[in-house]
């Protein structure tokens, strides 16, 4: 049976939503959890290699099945709720008539505050946050670009499922999930340094990971912050 990029299947007799991925980048078979789809997705280099990524999920069906049980339940935003956005704490809340969502400090700490109610409400929230998104991520990208003196490439705000940053060297292009804002600015900052050590090198060879340190110092905790909370970040619905 061949395999193609993007289908999805069941593992036998375990049911475990899977989906097959080709990164052209990546070393080696590999599996991840797409906590948004509720699915395993399956990566390998090439379409050829698909079959031994199937081959590997059969031996970590355990596996899958209790990343997917753990995956966070999804939340959708909501007055009253509160949010970290760039390493500062604050309550959404609601006001009256078509108001743009605005930041104003309160006594009771940083209130994130929009008008309407309902999915109206909610993309004026998230109309904020993917404008600071852009705001904060384009800094710390200036502020790479500059040190390794390069031109500062053209850089996009969007929602994959997956990548919190992807980089085409070719184009001079930079794209960002907006969900990283809820992130600390240290993870923040990691992530502009990543993308931007990708304008350098396209790879994640030894040389690339040299770039990145030079830039921000050991990588691991950030890199370690994602994979941790990475799943809560995804589990925002909207």
């Amino acid at each position: 049976m061949t395999y193609r990029d993007g289908q999805r299947l069941s593992l036998e007799a375990d049911g475990a939503p899977l989906r097959l991925s080709v990164n052209r980048r990546a070393r080696r078979v590999s599996i991840r959890i797409d906590a948004r789809a509720g699915e395993a997705v399956l990566v390998a280099p090439s379409e050829r290699r698909l079959v031994d990524a199937i081959a590997f999920a059969r031996t970590r069906t355990d596996w899958i099945r209790a990343r997917l049980a753990d995956r966070p339940v999804a939340v959708g935003l909501a007055p009253g709720q509160r949010l970290s956005v760039a390493g500062e704490d604050v309550t959404l809340a609601a006001l009256p008539g078509a108001v743009a969502a605005r930041l104003t400090d309160t006594p009771e700490g940083p209130v994130l505050a929009a008008g309407g109610e309902g999915a109206a409400w909610s993309r004026r929230i998230l109309t904020f946050l993917k404008r600071r998104a852009r705001e904060v991520l384009m800094a710390r990208t200036e502020v790479h670009c500059r040190t390794l003196g390069l031109p500062l490439p053209k850089v996009s705000i969007n929602d994959p499922r997956s990548r919190w940053g992807s980089c085409t060297p070719g184009r001079g292009t930079i794209r960002y999930s907006w969900r990283v804002i809820l992130a600390p600015p240290a993870v923040l900052d990691y992530l502009a340094a990543h993308e931007v050590a990708h304008l350098v090198h396209g790879d994640h060879s030894p040389r690339f990971w040299a770039v990145v340190a030079q830039l921000i110092g050991d990588p691991a905790p950030h890199r370690a912050w994602l994979r941790q909370h990475g799943a809560g970040l995804h589990a925002l619905a909207v």
